[in-house]
């Protein structure tokens, strides 16, 4: 049994490759399947942020390269671009790894919250697909919990520091009074809710929110009184807009250079402030390139963010201990377990013999021995039938020079050696 934890993630990975290694929500039961069929892994879950791509497996065995094999195959990457920028952990480096992950404590942005949800998504996903069995369930559930644990008992993540509130923090530096701006928002989901919450807090007053399916922007627009437009709606509200925040699942840009030149143009080149959160890219890099245009990426935030992190440093190594804390109580109920189906063969060996001695003392009962002499037989034989294979084995392994065996039978058996002297 082996756990495992690969990946790409934010610090080993430019965004070009993480939007490549991207898994969409309509992939992953297919993929999950498709892993678990072709890799020696009995169970698996996959987590897909803008951030990174984690697999967690568990096998029988370690056996990384058919699963990096087949990363790169899924994806079309080449294997050697793929084993540059990955890492694998396992056992309990991969159970220390799940736990910081939920923790936040492996982020861009220290204790963000919003990773946790998305790895209770990513069980959710693997128990819909059927690869979640026992083992990487119990992972599962005591990674949540120490991930909870370092919520309550922890101050990381007090303070709103997250992607979305570095990217309102960079809208503010680059607008004196964010109460005039307009805000385009592109998507519907956490990330731009929070977007949505934090410039609504900052006294934006006017804000567009632009989806695929109006239904679920007009949900959002309602909760900041912002205005709910589709995606093809896009372009005459870009010439409005003087910060566009764009945090999609699609797979291609849905913001192209020649929409924002023409906006620009009845702008009058006054200028676009632009954060691109998505992975994949929602807006071509191109655009960058645009006189009059601020274009940053998830990538461009680690100097706001690394600002905004200094109060939750102190924190961290707390939540360094409680993880640590956590790791060991999962591995230790690990190894519990471990024994479990000893003990239960055991038990109904003993069992077996019980009933077989009990049997023969009936027997004896009713051709008229005693019941004292029945007693004594009975406790007899089944000490003779228990200690039986045991002692063979034992001499076994003492003849073959197993010294190492007697000290843990000695221990197994709570023997004490000078018992008997202290008797005589």
């Amino acid at each position: 049994m082996a756990f495992i934890a690969l990946g790409i993630n934010h610090k080993t990975a430019s965004v070009d490759v993480r939007e490549r290694v991207a898994f969409t929500p309509e992939q992953l039961v297919e993929a999950l399947q498709q892993l678990c069929r072709i890799t020696p892994s009995r169970e698996a879950a996959i987590l897909s942020t803008c951030n990174r791509s984690e697999l967690y497996l568990e096998q029988d065995h370690p056996s990384t390269d058919e699963v990096l094999a087949w990363l790169a195959g899924y994806h079309n990457l080449r294997l050697e671009e793929l084993r540059a920028c990955a890492y694998v952990h396992q056992d309990d480096d991969a159970v220390r790894h799940m736990m910081r992950v939920a923790s936040g404590l492996d982020s861009m942005v220290l204790g963000e919250p919003q990773i946790l949800g998305q790895m209770k998504s990513a069980y959710a996903v693997a128990r819909e697909a059927g690869t979640v069995g026992p083992l990487l369930g119990r992972l599962f559930q005591a990674t949540f919990s120490t991930a909870k644990t370092v919520r309550t008992d922890t101050a990381i993540g007090e303070n709103p520091v997250s992607v979305a509130f570095a990217a309102v923090s960079l809208a503010k530096q680059i607008f004196s009074d964010l109460h005039r701006s307009q805000a385009l928002l592109i998507g519907a989901g956490e990330t731009i809710t929070l977007v949505a919450r934090h410039l609504h807090e900052q006294g934006v007053k006017r804000i567009v929110v632009a989806n695929r399916t109006l239904e679920r922007a007009s949900i959002l627009a309602e909760e900041f009184g912002a205005h709910a437009v589709l995606l093809a709606d896009m372009p005459q509200e870009l010439v409005n807009s003087d910060i566009v925040i764009s945090s999609t699942a699609s797979q291609l840009p849905i913001l192209g250079k020649g929409a924002v030149e023409r906006a620009l143009k009845q702008r009058r080149h006054k200028p676009i402030f632009m954060v691109d959160i998505a992975v994949p890219r929602d807006i071509e890099p191109e655009v960058g390139e645009l006189d009059d245009v601020y274009l940053y990426t998830v990538d461009d935030l680690h100097e706001v963010v690394a600002e905004n992190l200094k109060s939750r440093q102190g924190a961290a190594q707390a939540a360094e201990e409680l993880v640590g804390a956590g790791v060991e109580d999962f591995m230790q109920r690990l190894r519990e377990l471990a024994a479990v189906d000893v003990l239960r063969a055991y038990r109904q060996q003993a069992e077996r013999l019980r009933d077989e001695e009990v049997a023969k003392a009936q027997r004896l009962l009713q051709n008229g021995t005693s019941a004292e002499e029945v007693m004594a037989q009975l406790a007899r034989g089944l000490t003779n039938k228990l200690l039986h294979a045991p002692s063979v084995q034992l001499k076994k392994l003492s003849a073959d020079g197993r010294f190492d065996a007697l000290v843990v039978a000695q221990e197994l058996f709570a023997l004490d050696e000078g018992s008997d002297k202290r008797s005589q």
